[in-house]
């Protein structure tokens, strides 16, 4: 399998050892003035997407060399560490990874930009630990998504059945990367293109006998047990200090209608949004749009 180019991105590959594991990372390193010193903005953190991993900021990467970028490979993605047999994957797991991540990094406080999924976890993250936050640029992103109570019951009992018949599964067998790159281009809810996948599934399979898996946790795959009420989460925006900057996209994913993000954004204080034409993934296809759009 032909690595990834990272150079060309100007990025190298970085570990973060953590009290909760071993983070895998792309940076850009520090940058410097003129005078050789260090730039004295605040770093950049970036988070990417359910199932996807660092690599999907690669075409953003080139555009934000004025930041000391590192994104992230969040656990159960891309080469970051699992968790463990008797842990789950929940929002707040997510905010001690992100502030133990950062603290590995030796960042008090720091940008976020956050994609989707991670987008969602930013917005959380920037209300919980608002003195770490300088600013929030999300895509496709503003909290996470919700649930109404009503159904709750039935919520816990698919997430339950599924979990135990997954220790019963096994990882589907991909004879070729390219085949892996379909399979991911086929699977996804929203549209994304080939290059943009080759990028992601690269960085996102691991070799076995008989050709790839994928390298991330399958318990990703699962139904989220509980989720916030839509009050929770206006309580949430509510309590972030630090100024927003939003982008969607147009068309919009199903799950992110209009009217539920325009009622979002009357519950953030400071926040500028915008719409562009394009797909989910915009900031891969359209990365000097995003980059613009977004102010950073």
């Amino acid at each position: 399998m032909r690595k990834i180019g990272l150079a060309e991105f100007g990025l190298r590959d970085i570990g973060i050892d953590t009290p909760r594991g071993r983070f895998a990372a792309l940076t850009n390193g520090a940058p410097v003035g003129d005078d050789g010193a260090p730039d004295p903005r605040p770093p950049l953190l970036a988070l990417h997407g359910w199932l996807d991993n660092a690599a999907s900021f690669l075409p953003m990467a080139p555009l934000l060399a004025h930041y000391h970028l590192v994104a992230l490979d969040l656990p159960g993605h891309g080469a970051s560490f699992h968790y463990p047999s008797v842990a789950e994957y929940t929002p707040f797991s997510a905010m001690l990874d992100i502030a133990a991540a950062a603290d590995g990094l030796g960042w008090s406080r720091f940008v976020l930009l956050g994609h989707s999924m991670g987008g969602a976890l930013s917005t959380l993250f920037a209300a919980a630990a608002p003195e770490r936050v300088e600013s929030l640029h999300l895509i496709e992103a503003l909290g996470p998504l919700a649930a109404p109570e009503a159904g709750s019951g039935e919520r816990l009992r698919d997430a339950l059945s599924k979990r135990r018949a997954l220790d019963a599964s096994r990882k589907r067998v991909f004879s070729s990367v390219d085949i892996a790159v379909q399979a991911r281009m086929q699977g996804n809810i929203t549209t994304l293109d080939e290059a943009s996948a080759t990028a992601i599934v690269r960085r996102g399979v691991r070799a076995v006998d008989g050709g790839f898996v994928w390298s991330s946790d399958a318990r990703l795959t699962l139904p989220t047990a509980v989720r916030m009420t839509d009050g929770q989460i206006h309580d949430c925006l509510r309590a972030i200090q630090c100024p927003v900057r939003l982008l969607m996209a147009d068309p919009p994913p199903p799950y992110i209608p209009p009217s539920m993000i325009d009622t979002r954004v009357a519950c953030v204080r400071d926040i500028r949004s915008r719409v562009l034409p394009g797909s989910h993934h915009l900031h891969m296809t359209h990365p000097r749009e995003v980059v613009d759009a977004l102010a950073l």
